[in-house]
């Protein structure tokens, strides 16, 4: 009985190790929290101006792969919601990514002379039409099936793309709408000489200029973006529609018979998905200016699906966390392209035999974990005691 009451003793204390710092943070006073919040938000706006030594890219524009981060921080939220939330295995992700981006092209561009902030929102209405057209018939099969059907969506959609020549066909878009500048004052960047920060006169970014060079109010709109979906990704998730979702993932059948309307609800997590798909997408087309269907191969489906399952599925901050590593990564170590792919599959592989719940799972998995742990202790001191009182 010692042995169980001390692997159980010993399997709580791991658990509470990992759960205790986010128990603290959740625990600060709330005027803390703001505070925290703010200085942070504060410091990531001014990340691109600061270019620090470590974080930096050399050989590559900064505010550019910031931005390439943002993109990718909002895809993952947004498939977050459909793999994460309501557990759909969506593998053509890039289709509505491309939509949204395509919507934004025509309407600014190819066929029309829209301004962009006219066009996005419609981009996004398509893209959350696209999802229903595409959920209602889909959404009744479950598991690999749905996988397939998704997978073929996203080929679907660049093939049409490549074939049809009022999309622009192989050669592309150009001459898209970018947003409208507000250009209000000079901001300095700093340059690190021997360690020591100092200002760069020379080097300067222009506030809400979005023009071809300078990468960083495009990184800035796209951080705000950010922002206002994680606001909005936790009001719905911590309400009826998340609870819905949550019971959805862990048990269809069982929610279906609480009265939960299972397939409205994953409908619903397929369209928000595809919304917010669909705005990144716009996003992307209007700082490149230029797309065509190489910009949205079924490679992308994958870095996306990858930046969700290395952070953590359903953790909105594990995403982001994972979004970071599969976009910033391969930018900071540019100078080994020819083993990026390699070292990436590599520590895929490590982390799903050693972490297969992601970097930050979320916390419901922990204790789920921590349960079953638990479990497992005590029916194995269970066994060895009976062992010993045969003896």
């Amino acid at each position: 009985m010692s042995t169980s009451v001390s692997a159980t003793s010993g399997t709580k204390s791991k658990s509470k190790s990992r759960l205790g710092f986010v128990d603290r943070l959740t625990n600060l006073p709330k005027l803390v929290k703001i505070l925290l919040w703010v200085l942070l938000a504060l410091f990531l706006y001014a990340l691109p101006l600061l270019e620090p030594p470590l974080l930096s890219t050399p050989g590559t524009d900064f505010g550019g792969v910031l931005f390439t981060v943002t993109i990718y921080c909002l895809v993952a939220l947004g498939l977050n919601i459909v793999v994460g939330y309501a557990g759909l295995l969506d593998l053509g992700y890039v289709g509505f990514y491309a939509i949204g981006a395509y919507t934004v092209a025509i309407l600014t561009s190819f066929h029309a002379n829209w301004p962009f902030l006219l066009a996005v929102p419609v981009a996004v209405v398509a893209t959350m039409v696209s999802g229903v057209l595409l959920g209602a018939p889909t959404l009744r099969v479950r598991g690999d099936y749905l996988a397939i059907v998704t997978l073929g969506f996203g080929e679907i959609i660049r093939l049409a793309a490549v074939n049809t020549e009022w999309l622009g066909d192989a050669r592309g878009i150009s001459k898209i709408d970018r947003p409208p500048s507000i250009e209000l004052f000079e901001i300095p960047h700093l340059f690190w000489e021997g360690g020591t920060p100092l200002l760069d006169p020379d080097d300067t970014t222009v506030f809400l200029e979005f023009g071809v060079l300078d990468q960083i109010p495009y990184y800035w709109l796209g951080l705000t973006v950010v922002i206002l979906m994680l606001i909005a990704d936790r009001l719905i998730k911590d309400s009826r529609v998340g609870r819905a979702w949550e019971a959805t993932r862990e048990d269809e059948d069982a929610a279906e018979l609480m009265g939960v309307p299972t397939f409205r609800f994953k409908l619903l997590a397929f369209s928000t998905g595809a919304f917010v798909g669909g705005l990144a997408g716009a996003l992307y087309a209007s700082r490149q200016s230029f797309i065509n269907p190489l910009s949205f191969l079924l490679l992308f489906s994958i870095l996306f699906l990858a930046a969700v399952v290395v952070g953590g599925q359903g953790n909105r901050w594990g995403v982001l966390v994972g979004a970071f590593l599969v976009a910033y990564l391969p930018e900071r170590f540019r100078d080994f392209s020819e083993f990026r792919v390699l070292v990436f599959g590599l520590a895929l592989m490590v982390l799903a035999i050693f972490r297969p719940e992601g970097l930050l799972p979320p916390r419901r998995t922990l204790r789920a974990k921590q349960a079953g742990q638990e479990l497992a202790a005590a029916e194995e001191g269970d066994h060895g005691e009976e062992t010993r009182v045969r003896v």
